[in-house]
């Protein structure tokens, strides 16, 4: 009899280490399911747990659509070249009237800018457009603002050209490019884009106002203003060449 208690004793505490061991394995598969369903599948996290920016969030760096730098030639854009001489226009001011060129009294220059509404570049220039006319004008060069994208965008339209003016209280001509013939003469291929004529409209300076489309207070160089200066000590501009920084010109479509 006492073999045989001693041999139930020994099932009964076999059982109990085999239970034991099946829980033990039975947790431990538990907590590797959990951890394997947080980080997906082989250990990676999920879509919950990736790093970097979220899908739909904010980016950083430049806008979809690729660089604001204008990146074609004179010879591929086929506008104006330094020295050529500009054909006069008559457009549409946001105050109804018509601006000439010719129309400008005392004039020693012009500051032709084409420049928009919408575009975030043309936003960011206009407090500084209205310095440059306010300084220059005086002096013979005043800033004459173009308009050359499509009305089809009702934000580029006749009323949000007038609405926009009034609102920076613009001191300068804001014209309708209408029909769009005026831009692609000069060559203007970004927003804001600048073409500095002497007071014969020979093309003296294309390109960018300044060196930082971003920060004012971090402009380095002043090209508009270095080029006026350049002509009023009876110099050539250097550089009178710079690449425009914008959104470009929105065509009206086909």
């Amino acid at each position: 009899m006492k073999r045989v208690r001693v041999a139930l004793s020994m099932i009964a505490l076999s059982a109990v280490v085999l239970v034991g061991c099946k829980d033990k394995g039975n947790n431990q598969d538990t907590a590797i399911g959990q951890e394997n369903h947080k980080h997906g599948p082989e250990g990676k996290h999920h879509e919950g747990d990736r790093k970097g920016p979220p899908h739909g969030g904010d980016r950083k760096g430049p806008p979809k659509g690729g660089s604001p730098e204008q990146t074609k030639t004179l010879e591929e854009i086929g506008g104006y070249k330094i020295g050529e001489v500009a054909t006069d226009f008559n457009l549409k001011n946001v105050d109804g009237s018509m601006v000439s060129l010719a129309s400008i009294e005392n004039a020693k220059g012009y500051i032709v800018t084409f420049t928009c509404n919408e575009c975030p570049f043309s936003k960011l220039y206009e407090d500084r457009l209205i310095e440059l006319h306010n300084t220059y004008a005086p002096q013979g060069y005043s800033v004459i603002a173009i308009n050359p994208n499509s009305p089809e965008n009702e934000k580029e339209g006749y009323a949000a050209m007038q609405a926009r003016a009034k609102e920076k209280g613009f001191p300068f001509a804001y014209l309708v490019d209408e029909g769009q013939k005026i831009y692609p003469q000069y060559g203007a291929v970004r927003t804001p884009h600048v073409f500095l004529l002497d007071k014969e409209r020979k093309v003296q300076y294309i390109g960018a106002i300044d060196d930082n489309s971003k920060s004012p207070e971090d402009v380095k160089v002043k090209y508009v203003e270095e080029a006026i200066k350049a002509l009023e000590a009876g110099e050539k501009p250097s550089p009178n060449l710079t690449k425009a920084i914008g959104c470009p010109v929105k065509a009206a479509r086909a």
